[in-house]
């Protein structure tokens, strides 16, 4: 009995590590499953079924890649398959819904190339996520989820279908905007490396705070959030190119001076 038990050690061990790498697949096909039931739900009219199921596969996609590096278990196959379920449900059940839901009203040829604009753009910026180094602290573009997420945040606060033509127009170039910020240069900010540091009893306040927010306000709450995040990128950009002119601009004048 003891040699059995003994030999059934190793074979758990086997086990429970099979266990840990599917782990984060399963994540990752609740994430495809939620990407699915958005674009049902939005063929069928539930626009605010299909926003939330694009807001819990956003959660299910951030806790796929995180336990796979809590627990070592990051794979090739996982990337793949992970990128394949944010083309589905960030790139698509998006484009598609903002296409049924926004763009009644504009000329249907238009809302053809916003939609399909997202969606490729969606899938280019992966592709050049997934052909990075690895270990960067920011993203290079807003990350796909963010542009599907903001869309669903938008439906999600306005409800009924848009009937009014400016409106529409507007989520046309909301949509483009989206899009080009995907494929851009833009950095925005990784939770990858989120640490609550020395201040840690503030940080957890604050994502306490975040949550009951979205618990009780949540129209209000996901469209802030995803306001703000979409906009901090741009922030910084500008931040960026007027420190680097003031810095010129401080060149020149110390070269002008040195030569009067």
């Amino acid at each position: 009995m003891k040699h059995s038990s003994s030999e059934s050690s190793p074979a758990r061990r086997r086990r429970l590590g099979r266990t840990i790498f599917i782990l984060p697949s399963l994540f990752t096909v609740g994430n495809i499953f939620c990407g699915y039931y958005a674009i049902i739900s939005t063929m069928r009219g539930h626009y605010d079924h299909a926003a939330q199921a694009i807001g819990i596969a956003i959660v299910l996609d951030m806790l796929d890649g995180r336990i796979a590096r809590l627990t070592n278990s990051a794979t090739d196959f996982g990337l793949q398959l992970d990128s394949l379920a944010d083309v589905i449900s960030f790139g698509v059940a998006p484009s598609l819904l903002a296409f049924i839901w926004g763009f009644g009203p504009v000329n249907s040829k238009l809302g053809w190339v916003a939609a399909f604009t997202f969606t490729i753009c969606g899938a280019m910026r992966l592709a050049r996520f997934n052909v990075q180094a690895g270990g960067l602290k920011h993203f290079l573009g807003l990350p796909i989820p963010a542009g599907g997420g903001t869309i669903a945040a938008i439906v999600h606060f306005f409800g009924e279908p848009i009937t009014d033509r400016v409106e529409a127009i507007l989520m046309v170039g909301c949509v483009f905007g989206l899009a080009l910020l995907m494929v851009s240069t833009v950095r925005y900010s990784s939770m990858k490396y989120l640490t609550l540091g020395r201040k840690s009893h503030l940080t957890v306040l604050l994502i306490a705070l975040v949550f009951v927010s979205i618990f009780f306000y949540s129209r209000w709450a996901l469209l802030a959030l995803a306001g703000v995040y979409v906009l901090s990128g741009l922030g910084v950009k500008l931040v960026g190119l007027a420190r680097r002119k003031k810095t010129t601009d401080d060149l020149a004048l110390s070269d002008s001076l040195e030569h009067s």
